[in-house]
């Protein structure tokens, strides 16, 4: 019987996946079509300050072996997220959840992650510093060591909880934001964010996103996640959650091998709503094809010899 449980920062997971922040909701609205509680658990909706209507639409564009989003962190805010949001899901979902938290200052991510800390539900938090579609926002605090190290200390000063820094890919050293996080006091880390991308409409001649840009995401980008990941694992000595293009249990095992310990699963729920649950129960397979006993052994796999 193979072991697929993984240690999270002090928090058993019965098994690595963890649907993507922005692709899942709150969780509640995937309980009806099957149990989430298979999860390992899940990032839920990207919470800001304040409400936030998002960006102009169009917001989707496609592309081949992925898509462009520009959603621009549409959700209700902190204060409806912890009074509506958070009780409907503790309904359908009895494990710790994931908050992912964003921001457009330092004060704003402490701000957030102080109202959402004493939540029993929450059991870890992933800041996006790395988000390319907000104007004013993400896209510079995951571009600049000092930043990053700034937004890390700031959320650190108000709550014990394990804290998971989301980096985004669109820099030209990753370990060098990496580490700066971990210096800073950082449980962990959560890479990659979506890359930056456009699509041009041939018939208007103009972008077909309203943003112009957007994040990039799908299985194209897996090959530029596996190589950031592996990178940052020789880096720092903090957990890594790994994402990015991912829509198989082969998929999860490669992530684990390039050195993350849990794997997130993020543009293949907007293609199949059963992926995650389709992979979990894959996963046993694919272990003992490749002679996997337990998936706390190979993370990092890659790195040996």
């Amino acid at each position: 019987m193979v072991n697929t449980k993984v240690d999270l920062c002090g928090i058993e997971l019965s098994n690595p996946i963890i649907p993507a922040s922005g692709t899942f909701g709150f969780g509640y609205e995937f309980a009806d079509l099957y149990d989430i509680n298979m999860l390992g658990t899940f990032s839920f909706k990207g919470t800001t300050k304040d409400a936030r209507f998002g960006n102009p639409t169009p917001r989707i564009a496609e592309t081949p072996c992925g898509m462009l989003n520009s959603v621009g962190l549409q959700n209700p805010g902190v204060d409806k997220v912890i009074s509506e949001e958070l009780p409907k899901l503790k309904k359908v979902f009895s494990k710790p959840v994931m908050a992912n938290v964003s921001g457009f200052a330092v004060e704003d991510y402490a701000y957030t992650c102080e109202k959402l800390d004493s939540e029993a539900q929450i059991g870890w938090f992933e800041v996006n510093i790395s988000c390319p579609n907000v104007h004013g926002g993400g896209l510079a605090f995951g571009t600049s060591a000092k930043n990053a190290e700034a937004v890390t200390k700031a959320v650190k000063k108000v709550t014990n909880k394990p804290v998971f820094i989301k980096l985004s890919p669109n820099v030209t050293d990753i370990t060098e934001i990496a580490k700066a996080c971990e210096s800073a006091g950082a449980d962990g880390i959560s890479l990659i964010n979506t890359l930056l991308g456009m699509r041009i409409d041939l018939k208007t001649k103009k972008p077909i996103l309203a943003n112009k840009m957007g994040g990039f995401s799908g299985p194209a980008i897996k090959p530029v996640a596996l190589r950031m990941i592996y990178q940052v694992y020789d880096a720092v000595k903090i957990p890594l959650i790994g994402m990015g293009g991912v829509t198989t249990a082969e998929d999860v095992i490669e992530m684990m091998l390039a050195g993350a310990t849990a794997v997130q699963v993020g543009a293949a729920n907007l293609v199949e709503p059963f992926a995650c649950k389709n992979i979990i129960e894959d996963l046993p397979r694919v272990m003992e094809k490749y002679k996997i006993d337990n998936l706390k052994d190979i993370i990092g796999g890659a790195h040996n010899g």
